[in-house]
Formats: structure tokens, sequence, C-alpha cells
């Protein structure tokens, strides 16, 4: 199935859509190289123009996207949504992973490409500081996406993968949801009436 640019969530891209590999080719072939720990999911092609694979990119770095949403007067108005602050300093990252002893938060792998998660999501205004960063591979990652905290702790996905942890361990991420109300949140949204 072919897609264009139109047929995504343009706040998703960035977001929910986010790299996890690379395609190389030659005269003759094209090959799917995935990070390590991600699993082959349906394909979709995407057909861009040179419009669109401009529009797709700055969204990829960016993260910025303008929506149309209704204010607290039902007033229908032209929102910019600004996700650089996703951009996480690399000594943050490396504070976080070596805290968490260079291992998975949420399944315990070590050894493996990590990232960091945020505790309080990005999209419900959480900081990229140490106190709402914890270390996590890519799958786990990707598996919560924005989820709230509590709910993922509850998910059946966590609930498999955490076994994997020592009970103090699993605790520790239980105790983190108490202190997810003292993180601040980000709110920068700006709004001009259309």
């Amino acid at each position: 199935m072919t897609l264009k640019l139109s047929d995504l969530n343009m706040y998703d891209i960035g977001n929910k859509i986010g790299i996890v590999g690379a395609i190389f080719g030659d005269a003759e072939a094209h090959y799917m190289v995935l990070f390590p720990d991600q699993e082959v999911l349906p394909f979709e092609y995407l057909q861009l123009n040179l419009a669109d694979w401009k529009k797709f990119l700055r969204q990829v770095d960016l993260c910025e996207v303008e929506v149309l949403a209704k204010n607290e007067h039902g007033d229908l108005t032209k929102m910019v949504l600004r996700k650089s602050q996703r951009f996480i300093e690399q000594r943050v990252s490396w504070a976080v992973f070596k805290r968490d002893g260079y291992k998975c938060r949420y399944c315990g792998k070590e050894g493996i490409p990590l990232t960091v998660d945020h505790l309080v999501t990005w999209e419900t205004g959480g900081p990229s500081i140490e106190a709402n960063l914890v270390a996590c591979d890519r799958k786990c990652n990707k598996t919560r996406g924005d989820m709230e905290y509590k709910d993922w702790l509850k998910h059946p996905y966590y609930l498999k993968v955490s076994q994997n942890l020592s009970p103090f361990a699993r605790e520790e991420n239980e105790r983190l949801a108490a202190t997810l109300d003292r993180i601040p949140r980000n709110h920068s949204t700006r709004e001009t009436r259309k």
C-alpha cells in the first residue's frame, strides 16, 4: 500500500513515528536494516514529492506542527505545537543511563542501545530533566508511546517484561509514580485567532 503525507497525522511524525532503522539500496534491490531489538512490522511505502519530503524532514527535525483546535471559549484557533523540547542534552541522557545502571528500567535488558523515556510524557508537558527521565530500550519506549506512566505500570507488556527485574527494581518503578506531581510541566502554547 502506498501512502501520501496527508494520510498521516503530522503531530505523530517525530513523536510516535520515529527512526527505527535505515534503507539502503543498489541497482538491484533495497535493504531495510532495523536497529537491534526492533521487530519486523508491516511496511508502508510513503510516496512524497519534494515539498512533502521537506515537510516530513522538518517535522522530524524541528518537531513542529500547526493544528486547528478550539480554545476555552469554543473559538476555532490555529495552534503551533513545538516539540523541540524533546531534544535531550547528552550530559542529561548519560547521567540517566549511569543512574539506572546502563540498563532498561522496564525490562532490565543491558548491553543494547538505550534511549531515555519521559515519566510525565512529553506530550503532557513533561520536561527533559533527570528527575523525569529513565533509561529505556527502544522496544519498551516505543511500546509505551505516550501512555501515562501509571497506566504503563499496569500494561500487559510492562507486566510481562518487568518479570526480568528484581522485586526491588519493580518497587522502585512503582515508587516513581508518586513523584510525578512534583515534576514541573512545560506549557508554551501560543494561540492566534483565525
